[in-house]
């Protein structure tokens, strides 16, 4: 019988193990044939002609701490997000986010270079899985926000946040911040953006996840919401046209009041959801310490 330890390295789901075979490929790719680079990162002049890169960029890391980084969290993350939201909504997430993300990086490098006229925001080579693995956190956020983390003792809703507030703050002592911290950015608003707005939701039929617990505003601490929320409504109608006029789909009425039983009911369906599947996680993984054989032998004669 495995121990508790080996027991957590195990159990991955298939679509993860595949997911992690591809980042370590890709690393090994650009590790032993360097002239791939240009074909396979983002290189924001070099995008044109080669929009392929807006894909592949996620699928590789330069670095072996990068690999080893995302290969470790792609597989725990995975191991518990996968089975809550299935293979097919899983592979279409970390899909959407990672093109939605480096189009997001590549339209601020351009920006940049016409602000600054630094060429090295069209040369530097942008690449890395941990723009997914930002948005994977939002979906943790989402499912268990409640739920503390082992050892951290901190709960699951603040991890993208305290993940974004260290990346920022590291970069100011870091020589290459640009090349991940807008990738980390833009991973996690495009990951809420999708979870938010665009994620299927099976027993509903319906997408997103109006939750008042899930808004934009609780990436931020409570004292400064009443700010966030009319900055965040705006971008709520601009980008998205979801105006409250439009948002009957979500449970909504035509005055914006909430119909009886749609977020709430919703919401608390979804953590319910991502609790039992934790529970049935660690319950898989437990491990039941076998008795000996004097044990068996009395409870057999008890049972006589």
């Amino acid at each position: 019988m495995s121990s508790p330890v080996a027991s957590m390295f195990t159990n991955f789901t298939k679509l993860c193990k595949g997911l992690a075979l591809v980042l370590v490929v890709g690393h090994l790719l650009v590790q032993f044939v360097p002239a791939t680079v240009p074909y396979l990162a983002l290189v924001p002049a070099r995008t044109i002609p080669f929009g392929w890169i807006l894909i592949t960029s996620g699928y590789f890391e330069l670095s072996v701490y990068g690999v080893v980084i995302s290969t470790v969290s792609l597989l725990f993350m995975g191991k518990f997000l996968e089975p809550v939201w299935g293979s097919k909504e899983f592979f279409k997430f970390v899909f959407v986010v990672n093109f939605l993300t480096y189009l997001c990086v590549f339209v601020t490098a351009i920006a940049l270079y016409y602000i600054t006229r630094l060429e090295i925001y069209l040369y530097m080579p942008f690449a890395g899985f941990h723009g997914v693995l930002a948005g994977l956190l939002v979906g943790i956020k989402q499912i268990i926000p409640d739920q503390e983390v082992l050892f951290l003792k901190i709960k699951a809703k603040w991890l993208p946040s305290i993940t974004l507030v260290l990346s920022i703050a590291s970069s100011f002592f870091t020589i290459n911040s640009a090349a991940y911290l807008p990738t980390l950015i833009f991973g996690t608003y495009m990951g809420w953006l999708y979870l938010r707005y665009f994620q299927r939701r099976p027993e509903t039929k319906l997408r997103g996840d109006p939750s008042d617990d899930f808004a934009f505003s609780t990436f931020f601490p409570e004292f400064l919401r009443p700010v966030i929320d009319p900055i965040a409504s705006i971008f709520h109608r601009m980008l998205c046209g979801r105006s409250n006029a439009t948002s009957d789909d979500h449970g909504y009425t035509t005055s914006g009041a909430p119909l009886p039983g749609s977020d709430s009911v919703e919401a608390s369906r979804r953590r319910e959801r991502g609790a039992r599947a934790l529970e049935e996680r660690l319950a898989t993984e437990r491990v039941v310490p076998p008795r000996n054989k004097d044990e068996s032998q009395s409870d057999a004669l008890d049972n006589v």
